[in-house]
């Protein structure tokens, strides 16, 4: 971050030339924090609502770390996303409020923000074994500000299970939906539903369903408008689109 071009815009407010809507709208274009390993784009928040979101895989330990200290400067929840335990342990050991939830890989810093939306997002697995990818959609949204509602293991094997649960479908604002295998309950669910629909496919199932690729073809041609597909595992994509949808509400 260039500390004279803020310096010189804070007095730009002040002896009254630039206005306090003008100044905000540099300051969402004002460059990065460059840390060597990482540019911190630290005025995320400004632009889109939300902060940056650290994605833990392939980087070191150390650098996460000096990432998430970097952006609790000017944030108050930080996300870290695919992060293994021993991530979770170097930060829970600089601060006392980490949370972590091993089966999504998902660590939160700091509180969860209020809701941002009247409505809700209900997040919807076909089976149990896609419950990783789910929750990591569910507590993205949370962390974002969302009411988040779940049902697991609703698949189209059982539909009778999906439509016992009509109530919930027909109140919320956004559902996301993992599935594996075929990856069709997507579909199902949004020839119902009178919101969108986020599809997330899992890679979960036997040789055929190609690791996902099966379910993301399935998810791409459904016939029930209002669907629109993330990529395979993606739940963070989920629920942070979610998040956006509801948000839109209370810009």
């Amino acid at each position: 971050m260039d500390k004279e071009k803020i310096k010189h815009l804070l007095q730009s407010v002040r002896d009254g030339s630039v206005g306090i809507d003008r100044a905000l709208e540099r300051l969402k274009s004002l460059p990065y924090e460059d840390l060597g390993f990482a540019m911190v784009d630290s005025h995320r928040s400004l632009r889109k609502g939300f902060a940056e979101v650290i994605f833990c895989q392939g980087k070191e330990t150390s650098q996460v770390v000096g990432i998430a200290q970097k952006l609790m400067e000017n944030n108050t929840t930080v996300i870290a996303t695919r992060a293994g335990k021993e991530v979770y342990e170097a930060l829970s050991s600089a601060r006392g409020d980490v949370y972590y939830n091993q089966t999504a890989r998902f660590i939160r810093i700091g509180p969860v923000p209020e809701s941002v939306s009247r409505k809700e997002a209900l997040v919807v697995t076909a089976g149990t074994a896609d419950i990783p990818v789910a929750e990591e959609a569910a507590l993205t949204a949370e962390s974002l500000g969302c009411a988040v509602e779940r049902l697991y293991d609703a698949g189209a094997a059982g539909i009778h299970r999906l439509f016992g649960s009509m109530e919930r479908i027909n109140r919320a604002g956004v559902i996301i939906v993992a599935a594996g295998m075929d990856g069709v309950l997507p579909s199902i669910i949004g020839g119902v539903a009178a919101c969108p629909v986020i599809a997330v496919p899992t890679s979960v199932g036997y040789g055929a369903s190609f690791g996902g690729l099966a379910a993301l073809l399935t998810m791409l041609n459904s016939c029930a408008p209002g669907v629109l597909a993330v990529n395979i595992d993606n739940g963070f994509g989920a629920g942070y689109a979610a998040a956006m949808i509801l948000r839109s509400e209370n810009p």
